[in-house]
């Protein structure tokens, strides 16, 4: 059975949850993972990534409007209504929240939100790409340094830092540079609240 699946019926969300149903459910901070198509580039960041999630952004709310705040290739940082985003064509978005009580929501959405306007992070995907390569996995070092960062973002290290800036680091043996979606989706520092479905 795939892991997505396996994932959804585990914690009882085979089903998934209308987005009206659990939209006032979702809170500032909440991870947004995404699965979409079958195109090829989706494909290779799923086989990358060892997940069915090849997407990452963070729940903001703005007054009484619930965004996605993500940073996407082609676009770069952007706050999108989530509403649209549950309803794009083959497009399934799991939600995932932060264990920790002392997590500083407030931080993390503020942290997120300076994402938006910004390039796409082309230089540090490659560099997360690279330790995926055959031979050249074995000649680099693990690189666990958070504050070394220092470039534009691609999706999940935009969200793994903001993560960080509302106090929880969700892969703490890994550079946010080097975080995926399927580590984001693997983390033992966030649970599954629920899969969102249109309607």
């Amino acid at each position: 059975m795939h892991s997505f699946f396996r994932v959804a019926i585990s914690v009882g969300m085979d089903r998934g949850v209308a987005y009206s149903s659990a939209r006032k459910r979702i809170r500032d901070g909440d991870v947004l993972l995404f699965r979409r198509g079958d195109g090829i580039v989706s494909k290779m960041i799923a086989v990358a990534g060892r997940s069915p999630y090849i997407h990452a952004g963070m729940a903001v709310w703005w007054h009484d409007r619930l965004m996605c705040v993500e940073t996407i290739q082609g676009i770069g940082g952007r706050a999108a209504h989530l509403s649209a985003q549950v309803t794009a064509p083959h497009t399934t978005i799991l939600v995932r929240r932060v264990r920790s009580r002392k997590f500083n929501r407030p931080a993390a959405a503020d942290a997120m939100l300076n994402v938006i306007g910004k390039r796409y992070g082309w230089w540090g995907l490659f560099k997360a790409a690279t330790i995926h390569l055959p031979i050249w996995r074995f000649l680099v070092k693990p690189d666990t340094d958070d504050k070394a960062n220092g470039s534009l973002p691609f999706c999940s290290q935009a969200v793994a830092s903001a993560l960080r800036a509302g106090g929880v680091d969700p892969v703490p043996n890994l550079a946010d540079r080097l975080t995926e979606p399927g580590d984001l989706a693997r983390s033992a520092a966030l649970r599954d609240v629920f899969i969102l479905t249109s309607g």
